[in-house]
């Protein structure tokens, strides 16, 4: 792989990108103050620092040393596709930003925006099937097909690539975990179905990957970028896993009964009177 400097070619796509999203963090950050403004209610600290966090993984695999490294460095490029399409999307995805949105903006733009995220496409893209097919499927394409040769050098398609690594690696992610509104989200048991189907082929695809160098790929630099996708990816999905299991968890736990709790004012009132002895 080769290097991605080209002076005098006009704006660096990897700064475009940056600046891009900076750009979102300031909306974010600003939703966030305007929340804080109001007096009434405020946003969750964690959810603003997981949202940091987030922007900060996707600046650095555009800028700094790890990006310079993925031009020339299969395993480098390999870290780059991880970070930007399974970490970040599960650190943005627990940040709520929809949720955030909907609260800041003002009554029309907030339902337009309802309405759009219920149209048939957002919609049918947001579905854990899909969604998978998106963000594995489209791995299988890129590395297990000759296809993997054209991002060789190209640094706007490279760039490129991880936009998309990260926009289908949030529709799964938000599929599987999703904390923003999502009204036909489907049962845990079908999103764990497909949660299972989508690691084995990520640990399928890391070996493929291993035996097959992709086109143009020495056959070392392959395996250690395999070695990368498989092991670093077996971490970051086993923390969308306990993610998962822990919103499973919450949601099956048996909600406080107010007959049950006598000491309740309300469950008092509630309560049947108790039967009469006639004995």
């Amino acid at each position: 792989m080769t290097g991605h400097d080209s002076p005098g070619s006009g704006l660096d796509p990897a700064v475009a990108f940056a600046i891009a999203v900076g750009l979102a963090a300031v909306v974010y950050l600003g939703a966030v103050v305007r929340e804080h403004r109001r007096g009434t209610r405020t946003w969750p600290s964690h959810r603003t620092v997981l949202f940091v966090a987030g922007v900060g993984v996707i600046i650095g695999t555009l800028v700094g040393p790890l990006a310079r490294l993925s031009h020339t460095d299969f395993a480098a490029h390999m870290w780059s596709h991880l970070l930007v399409g399974m970490l970040a999307p599960l650190l943005l995805v627990l940040s709520a930003p929809v949720t955030l949105a909907l609260r800041s903006l003002h009554v029309v733009p907030a339902r337009r925006l309802s309405r759009l995220l219920a149209s048939p496409v957002p919609r049918f893209l947001s579905h854990p099937i899909p969604a998978a097919g998106l963000s594995v499927g489209s791995l299988w394409v890129l590395y297990a097909t000759p296809l993997s040769a054209l991002m060789i050098g190209n640094e706007y398609l490279h760039y490129l690539l991880l936009a998309h690594f990260f926009a289908a690696g949030y529709l799964f992610t938000a599929s599987m975990v999703g904390v923003d509104p999502a009204p036909h989200r489907p049962g845990f048991r079908l999103r764990l179905g497909v949660l299972v189907i989508a690691v084995a082929a990520h640990s399928t695809l890391a070996k493929h990957v291993a035996m097959h160098p992709p086109q143009g790929i020495p056959a070392a630099s392959a395996e250690a970028g395999a070695q990368v996708m498989y092991y670093v990816g077996d971490l970051l999905e086993f923390a969308l896993i306990v993610v998962f299991f822990a919103q499973w968890y919450v949601a099956a736990r048996p909600r406080p009964d107010a007959r049950r709790h006598p000491e309740s004012p309300v469950s008092e009132a509630a309560a049947p009177p108790a039967p009469r002895n006639r004995g």
